[in-house]
């Protein structure tokens, strides 16, 4: 039974490694912008933003649009308006896990019991409505532009790649940081019938490496971070590991296009979960601000 993190910040903590990121940290990083471009990591919310078998697509409704007015609809005092209803899986698209997401032996993160989720209230423990917003350095992993093209499925992404990687940008992960991984996915199959059927993703001797550097946030532009099919005799071993061991977040399905284009490799990260009461993860709106 790991709990590598635990009680690090504290027994009652549930924002888990978020905790790293102190004013101080928010400041170096802050340091860090320059041309004061801002980019968006997100990808588009819509009826056609990809969605595995066993969860509900977007579902996206009008409860006032100017069809109500076209038909003869009031305009008191000449004002008119727009209004809509969305219907979405937490787990879609660009969004961070809690960490409550994920554990085993019965304990989440932090060693709080498992009968902290329950149906009635959600997770009473690690919902994603304990997390703080976070505003700290981003670090770009880009291992397509490293391989010199989008990796496959199945495809794992070591350690040691990650460390030349690192070596190559002269930078090197530190507590607080949001560590990037570029691996093409996204990029390639995100649009495609077969992008939940497998995808290239992260060892993990790589994620236990940005783990134990301290990082607060591992995400890449894939929907699971981690290499699917999974090692022999394993399941979700990243999950496991860095959301319950190390109380590490992890933020699925970036869009990591842009900035690889502009060749940053670090840069100033800021995105902000919706507090969603009991919830298990969020949809995010994540920026590179160079």
């Amino acid at each position: 039974m790991a709990k590598e993190a635990w009680h690090r910040w504290g027994h009652e903590n549930e924002a888990g490694a978020l905790r790293s990121i102190e004013p101080e940290k928010v400041r170096s990083a802050a340091q860090l912008i320059s041309s004061g471009r801002v980019l968006s990591l997100a990808q588009p919310i819509s009826d056609r933003t990809p969605v595995p078998h066993g969860r509900t697509s977007v579902m996206h409704f009008m409860n006032r649009d100017g069809g109500d007015y076209a038909a003869g609809g009031k305009r008191p005092g000449g004002f008119q308006f727009a209004e809509d209803t969305l219907v979405m899986p937490a787990h879609l698209g660009t969004h961070l896990d809690a960490l409550c997401h994920v554990w085993y032996d019965d304990e989440l993160y932090n060693g709080f019991s498992q009968n902290s989720i329950r149906s009635t209230f959600g997770a009473s423990r690690c919902g994603v409505d304990k997390l703080p917003p976070i505003a700290t350095r981003g670090l770009l992993f880009d291992v397509m532009r490293q391989r010199g093209a989008p990796l496959a499925a199945g495809e794992f992404i070591g350690r040691d790649e990650l460390q030349a990687i690192s070596a190559a940008a002269d930078f090197t992960p530190e507590p607080g940081d949001v560590a990037l991984i570029r691996t093409g996915w996204f990029e390639t199959h995100g649009p495609q019938a077969d992008y939940f059927d497998g995808e290239p993703g992260l060892a993990l001797d790589a994620a236990l490496w940005l783990a134990e550097s301290g990082v607060a946030v591992i995400g890449a532009d894939n929907y699971a971070i981690e290499t699917i099919p999974f090692p022999n005799g394993t399941v979700f071993p990243v999950h496991q590991r860095v959301i319950r061991d190390y109380g590490v977040l992890l933020l699925e399905g970036l869009v990591l296009d842009e900035l690889a284009a502009t060749g940053a490799t670090t840069f100033f990260f800021a995105a902000a979960a919706l507090p969603i009461v009991g919830g298990t993860a969020s949809p995010l709106s994540p920026m590179a601000i160079l």
